[in-house]
Order: structure tokens, then sequence, then C-alpha cells
């Protein structure tokens, strides 16, 4: 059985202007969903519509993170940038693959991909 923390942590780094990197360590459910989504949403809101979510140290994530992975996704597109994601653990790339959701989110094998990569142009 896993063991559900309710703790959630979040690192922000700033590689680039326009573009944070948001470590999340903990698990992402009911209770802790709320934190990253709002989180995130403050990070686009101070400037950097360019959000990648390295989720290399998530040990769980239920449907309550997924919906908050979407909310975000859409607050990056309306502020004119875009979300990523990096080291998605297979559980939750699972869920990705099977919703779909993995067809709308870039997935990276690591943060540093991104941060090589140049930035994407606006598709609209």
């Amino acid at each position: 059985m896993t063991d559900v923390t309710h703790a959630l942590h979040l690192t922000v780094q700033h590689p680039h202007p326009g573009l944070a990197i948001a470590t999340i360590g903990g698990d992402v459910d009911m209770q802790t969903a709320p934190t990253l989504r709002s989180g995130a949403l403050e990070i686009i809101q101070q400037g950097h519509p360019r959000l990648v979510l390295d989720l290399a140290q998530v040990g769980f994530c239920d449907s309550a993170g997924l919906s908050a992975i979407i909310g975000i996704w859409h607050a990056a597109q309306e502020a004119g940038g875009s979300l990523s994601l990096a080291a998605v653990p297979d559980r939750l790339m699972r869920m990705l693959s099977m919703t779909g959701v993995d067809s709308l989110l870039p997935v990276h094998a690591t943060a540093t991909d991104v941060t090589d990569s140049p930035p994407a142009s606006a598709e609209r």
C-alpha cells in the first residue's frame, strides 16, 4: 500500500526570462492539489507564463492532482504561455495517457531538457 503524505513542497527556479521550473515534492492529492494549483498560478501571475512542473519527487498523484495540472495548463495558456511536465512518474504517465492529457502537454525526461530547448512559439 502507498503511504500518502499531505505535505507538498514547491521550489521555483527561473532559468530564463518568462520561464519558471517548479519542482514538486510530495504527494499530489485531494489535500495538496489546491496548494499546487495556487502556487503555480502565482508563478504565472508573477510574469512567468512558461511553466515546467518537475515531478521527479512526486510519489503519488490522484485525479485531484490531474485536475490541478489541467487547471494550471489553462491558466498558462490564458497568460500566453505554456505548461510542460518533466520527470513524470510512471503511474501518473499512465493516467495522462489514459485521459489523453499527454497529447496536450509536452512531457520531457528532465527539466533540463526543457531549459536546453528554445522557447516554444505561440501556437494559436
